[in-house]
């Protein structure tokens, strides 16, 4: 079994919005700021954490995935240095897909097993007292590979609603780690994809700042550092293959979501990352590949669609070097994307794909991928494992099919990305190569 090199534990919930951000963040700081090294994590596919992760304590936060990472890859992403790691759940805590993939459904639990990190719940405790005792009691008995070792309450209305609930978990043999007060403050803005962007926050330093002062005031900060677990040896790790040896990456604000570790096995293998941004009309510069990540281009579909330097300096990268954009950078590379307003924006042109956000439809989820031709660092055949989430509706994708694409349970799905001559595209963004 696969375990980490460094001692941690695992901030997760019974469910979303129980605040479990707010925790990580304040933890994260209050870490750094006492001295101690700490490896940041979050479980699942998640585009937007690891930027806040990394604005909290100053260092790289990396994605562990239990259904999309195999062996080789997910011990890549644990044998890091530092003094402790804190991974931040996704969900609920065994909130997963029907069907396993590598290791698991992709649930937090999974990565609690994998990495023997004990678990600290934060329960939101809004409209209920002793009923926090068999909702904690019912989370650690569920999966015997799992230890939950305590919560933290949040949203706790008086301190007679703490020492209620206090009274049950203590009688329910649970630790309680603290106890935070309700406050409306502590809120971090969201869109349709989840939180604003870290580089977007008006002023994400002193809101981490307050996060870490609410902590110190009514968390145990010394009993959770002397909580983390775990430290076993690894298995080998491996790393993906980059697309080319020189690769020219958009990054701005509506080219962002790059799972971090793909970058970082990128380097180690050897490649040069050039980034460039389109919103500020800058063509590709001069390199074997260009990579589009996604992001928020509708957002930005007007700026996009006047970016003529950007849109001719791809379209003359594409006549004999490969393009590939993955999700918004897909519909970029496509005839047209039609904003929520109803606005239709010409984008570059090189694949026929139209979409539409003037109809929201939500796709969310894993997917595998067989490439029916080759991609920048892969080859026809080759199976790929993902994950989608956008709210664009397709109006006309009429290229060559890229891969057969199905989702967790083998269901296909009608994203199966596009290709014309050296320009690909998937509407799911790349996590690792099947195991």
């Amino acid at each position: 079994m696969t375990r980490a090199t460094i001692p941690g534990l695992i901030v997760s919930a019974p469910r979303s919005g129980a605040g479990k951000t707010t925790v990580m963040l304040g933890l994260l700081r209050c870490l750094a700021e006492d001295g101690v090294k700490v490896r940041p994590y979050k479980c699942g596919p998640d585009y937007i954490d690891p930027a806040f992760h990394r604005a909290a304590c100053g260092e790289a936060s990396r994605n562990l995935d239990s259904w999309a990472m195999g062996p080789g890859v997910l011990a890549g992403q644990l044998d890091l240095p530092g003094e402790m790691a804190v991974a931040e759940g996704s969900m609920g805590l065994f909130d997963g897909v029907a069907a396993a993939g590598a290791f698991g459904n992709g649930s937090s639990a999974d990565i609690a097993a994998i990495t023997g990190w004990p678990v600290v719940v934060v329960m939101d405790v809004s409209g209920q007292a002793q009923t926090v005792a068999a909702l904690a009691l019912g989370l650690r008995h569920f999966r015997p590979d799992v230890r939950v070792a305590g919560v933290i309450l949040n949203r706790v209305a008086s301190p007679r609603h703490e020492r209620l609930c206090r009274l049950a978990l203590d009688g329910a043999g649970v630790p309680v780690f603290g106890a935070l007060p309700r406050r409306g403050d502590l809120t971090l803005p969201e869109r349709h994809l989840g939180l604003v962007q870290a580089v977007e926050h008006p002023d994400l330093q002193a809101a981490i700042a307050s996060y870490a002062a609410f902590l110190r005031a009514h968390v145990d900060l010394a009993g959770l550092r002397a909580l983390a677990a775990g430290g076993m040896p690894l298995g080998p790790s491996r790393r993906g293959r980059p697309p080319a040896q020189r690769i020219a990456l958009a990054r701005d604000t509506a080219f962002s979501f790059t799972y971090p570790h793909l970058l970082a096995g990128w380097r180690a293998a050897g490649a040069e990352i050039l980034p460039f941004s389109p919103l500020a009309d800058e063509p590709p510069p001069e390199a074997d590949c260009c990579w589009l990540p996604g992001g928020y281009p509708e957002l930005h579909a007007g700026r996009l669609a006047a970016a003529q330097n950007f849109l001719a300096g791809v379209r003359r990268f594409a006549e004999n070097r490969p393009v590939h954009g993955e999700c918004g950078g897909y519909m970029v590379l496509g005839q047209s994307l039609t904003d929520a307003g109803g606005q239709v924006h010409r984008m570059a042109g090189l694949l026929g794909l139209e979409t539409s956000y003037a109809s929201r439809r939500m796709h969310l989820g894993y997917r595998r991928a067989r490439l029916l031709s080759p991609m920048p660092g892969h080859g026809s055949g080759q199976d790929l494992l993902g994950h989608e989430f956008h709210y664009s509706t397709i109006l006309s994708q009429p290229d060559t099919s890229l891969a057969e694409v199905v989702d967790a349970e083998g269901k296909a799905v009608p994203e199966t990305g596009s290709r014309r001559g050296n320009v690909t595209g998937t509407f799911f963004h790349l996590i690792a190569e099947a195991p």
